[in-house]
């Protein structure tokens, strides 16, 4: 087996948490196997003391211990250990660091900050579909500031305004600690200007806690926080409400957010909205990936990296729960004619879509006929995926159902309609309607669609059967026809011959 598809794993010492992450092999779109973390805080009071603690460290060791028994048990192939701010700035990191290595049996590369910067940047070029605008990484000790372009990652900069460097150094004052974030990213602002009307990519566990709450309290229904994106101006209110309230009075704080990361939220809040005020992003987008999946992209050769991580997600579900895995390729090339044929432009990014839908059409034959529709929609809406926003993973959701449920509008989650909004929710309906004429002719298996075209032609939408294919002409399929027809305002029907 290829060094590739076997399982690689990182352990991540951070300064607030000690985590492993297991990968099922290092691909354009890596699946976690195993996902664990403990909250160390090492990087607690290593500002005013210059060390990290005796009790940090019994933790982060005895951490590391279970870690590398649970790498062997998964067998994993390479681990990958990388140590961040506390391990950096204290004075006892350097032994800190040799007694991790001989538990771990690993070298650990101790990362600057410019170094943390590029492995975050990486990871949001790994997981967002032609990223443009700023990352920024905040972690127990640091924050990394980084510009993005595309595949282009710029040069970072690194700051002491990570949650319980923060804290530290503010005297637990959000008060304070909103002065010190100020003048430190006064410093950033050559940064930070160029990120105006663009995106702010927010990583780390604490901004992802505060999204957490951001989404209870707008009542928001797709619990997935990667691509989650809020306007920066409405959000402003909610992180002032944050940084004056205490942590337990927060809606649903108890249920959403562990009690060792609660301190931090105001922390969080107070650099996020300086960041906004000094930057004035177009959108913020939370991320789920960072420095730990940007090192993951960084071993992938060039060709690996430059393919579309949506779509290669797509074809692994594809390969590994589709009746016949050809089938879907075969879709994408049945409906890339099919679309040639309609009035109008597809854009890119409807295109990877539909590409995608036709990849994911049949993961889920076998569930229970009257329940495959509400099932996929709920696996696609809350899968592991990279490379796509909230709307498009709408999208996806309701092409699967409406496939199974058929294509009224109405049937479907209004919330999932709202999100994917009237364009996008056209899109699905109409490319819903092209699998439910699929699948009776194909039985969901590959070798069918080259011989049955369909397309529009002379103002109507015609299904072709080859003789040897007429047995399948019948009522069922043409009113399959006819349903794809009307979404675009045409009649429809199966020509013979």
């Amino acid at each position: 087996m290829p060094d590739r598809l076997k399982p690689v794993a990182i352990i991540d010492i951070g300064s607030n948490s000690v985590r492993l992450v297991a990968y099922d092999g290092l691909t354009r779109a890596p699946t976690p196997l195993y996902n664990e973390k403990v909250l160390c805080g090492l990087g607690r009071g290593v500002f005013s003391t210059k060390r990290l603690s005796d009790e940090a460290v019994r933790r982060a060791l005895h951490a590391l211990g279970r870690f590398r028994v649970l790498c062997d048990t998964i067998k994993v192939e390479r681990i990958f250990v990388l140590a961040t701010a506390a391990a950096r700035d204290a004075e006892n990191g350097p032994a800190f660091i040799k007694a991790a290595e001989n538990i771990l049996g690993q070298n650990i590369e101790l990362l600057s900050g410019r170094r943390e910067a590029e492995l975050s940047a990486l990871g949001i070029v790994s997981g967002f579909h032609g990223p443009d605008g700023v990352v920024g990484d905040l972690g127990g000790g640091s924050l990394e500031l980084v510009d993005v372009r595309g595949s282009t990652v710029g040069q970072g900069v690194t700051m002491p305004l990570g949650g319980l460097a923060l804290q530290d150094l503010s005297g637990d004052s959000a008060k304070k600690a909103r002065k010190i974030a100020r003048e430190h990213l006064k410093k950033a602002e050559p940064q930070l200007e160029t990120m105006r009307g663009r995106t702010f990519y927010a990583v780390g566990g604490t901004w992802r806690a505060l999204a957490k709450l951001h989404m209870a309290a707008r009542g928001y229904d797709l619990h997935v926080m990667h691509g989650y994106k809020v306007d920066p101006q409405d959000t402003l209110a909610f992180l002032d409400m944050v940084e004056k309230s205490e942590a337990s009075a927060l809606q649903d704080v108890e249920t959403l957010v562990s009690e060792a990361r609660r301190p931090l939220l105001a922390y969080g809040a107070v650099v996020l909205e300086e960041i906004i005020n000094i930057g004035r992003p177009r959108e913020v987008a939370i991320s789920a990936l960072g420095v730990r999946e940007g090192l993951l992209f960084e071993q992938l050769d060039r060709e690996t990296r430059a393919l579309d991580p949506l779509i290669a997600a797509a074809q692994v579900l594809n390969e590994q729960r589709a009746r016949s895995p050809e089938h879907g390729e075969e879709l994408r090339r049945w409906t890339d004619h099919f679309v040639a044929t309609l009035d109008g432009p597809e854009t890119a990014d409807e295109r990877r879509l539909r590409h995608a839908a036709c990849l994911m059409s049949d993961i889920n034959w076998r569930a229970h006929p009257d329940y495959r529709g509400e099932q996929g929609l709920n696996v696609i809406a809350n899968a592991s995926f990279t490379g796509i926003d909230h709307p498009g993973r709408a999208y996806l959701a309701l092409t699967g159902y409406f496939r199974h449920e058929g294509i009224a509008p109405e049937k479907a989650s209004q919330t999932l309609r709202d999100l994917a909004g009237p364009r996008l929710l056209d899109r699905a309906r109409l490319i819903a309607g092209l699998l439910r004429v699929a699948f009776p002719i194909t039985a969901g298996m590959e070798g069918v669609l080259n011989r049955t075209p369909l397309v529009v032609n002379g103002g109507k939408v015609v299904l072709r059967l080859p003789p040897e294919l007429r047995p399948l002409d019948g009522e069922r399929l043409l009113n399959r026809v006819r349903g794809l027809a009307r979404i675009i305002g045409l009649d429809g029907r199966v020509e013979v011959g």
